[in-house]
């Protein structure tokens, strides 16, 4: 016996189900509650979400705020003849200090020996910028090419070890081989030529700096170059290979695009930070070639206020030397923008 479709009444019909029911949360165009009206998550959820995360993060904010900005508020007594004997407490210091005005200033911009120290300064960056920094970067691509994972995790060893070293060890290292009575001066008088003493010639400082630089700090490039090479497909590296590209166009066309965002990034900051150029690697060698060779802003900043307590005249040319560097980064982010990456923040 078949059974026979009995039509639902009108009522039947327009009975809706629970789901159908349910209403919309309100103030939600998404329909998710919690959500603001671009469907992002409201800062209230959010917090609930992330307050672990928050706490996590909140001793390391409390030091940066500590040791990083509650100092900028010292910047004060560069436009002081400040006095830390007055008190005990440095705020009193500071607080009871005369105002000057732009006078630390107008001393900085007539002193010759500061101008002497910012021409050290530039002439150290250019150089570590154009022989430093290309070599962590040809480093890091030779160790990549190393088939053997042995043999590469070797090498990248020892190129990384220097960087544990103190800068006092690294110039005691370097007086052995290039000083007066070095190893390279002994052998050049051993077959009838006079020796050699980098480390007290002013002519060559520059580059013993730059090489004392690379010697040590180039395995710590290495590791960032190489984390950026290992996010790199293998397969973009086949298909170059079946397309006829040798070794060389595969570098050139898949390795260094890959390399490019991380050598912007580090090239900006690298360029932020040209003002600062060593200072303990600097003043460990100040005396053997003398302030006209050796001084740059850091230890004219030292010795202005450490050793000759002019703290106001010190803190004037920090001052310069920081709102300077500030200049440098967001000039060297917006050549970044305009290469196409993203350097150290968006647009």
């Amino acid at each position: 016996m078949s059974h026979s479709t009995v039509p639902r009444s009108r009522t039947e019909a327009k009975r809706k189900t629970p789901r159908e029911e349910t209403p919309v949360a309100s103030g939600d165009a998404t329909g998710s509650p919690g959500n603001g009206p671009s469907g992002k998550p409201v800062l209230k959820v959010r917090f609930r979400r992330d307050r672990v995360l928050l706490l996590m993060t909140l001793p390391a904010v409390v030091l940066v705020l500590l040791f990083n900005y509650v100092p900028i508020l010292g910047n004060v007594v560069a436009f002081q003849d400040y006095d830390p004997y007055i008190s005990d407490n440095g705020v009193v210091s500071i607080l009871n200090s005369p105002f000057v005005g732009m006078e630390n200033f107008q001393r900085i911009f007539a002193d010759s020996a500061f101008w002497n120290a910012v021409q050290n300064t530039l002439i150290l960056f250019f150089l570590q910028l154009v022989l430093f920094f290309p070599i962590p970067v040809l480093l890091a691509l030779l160790i990549n090419s190393v088939v053997r994972p042995r043999i590469r995790a070797v090498s990248q060893a020892i190129l990384y070890l220097p960087h544990f070293f103190s800068w006092v060890l690294v110039i005691a290292v370097f007086q052995q081989l290039f000083g007066g009575a070095g190893i390279f001066s002994q052998l050049l008088r051993q077959h009838g030529y006079d020796g050699l003493d980098f480390m007290t010639d002013p002519n060559t400082f520059p580059l013993l700096i730059t090489a004392q630089s690379v010697w040590k700090d180039a395995g710590w490039g290495i590791i960032v170059f190489l984390a950026a090479l290992a996010s790199v497909p293998p397969d973009l590296y086949e298909a170059a290979a079946m397309d006829g590209a040798n070794r060389r166009r595969r570098m050139w066309h898949v390795t260094l695009p890959a390399l490019r965002p991380v050598i912007a990034l580090l090239l900006v900051l690298r360029v932020g930070d040209a003002l600062t150029v060593g200072f303990e690697q600097i003043l460990l060698q100040r005396d053997m070639v003398g302030p006209g060779a050796a001084e740059v802003l850091d230890t004219f900043v030292w010795w202005n206020g450490v050793r000759n307590q002019d703290f106001g005249y010190a803190a004037a040319a920090g001052l310069v030397k920081g709102v300077v560097s500030l200049g440098l980064v967001l000039a060297a982010n917006k050549v970044a923008h305009l290469m196409g990456e993203q350097g150290v923040y968006k647009k």
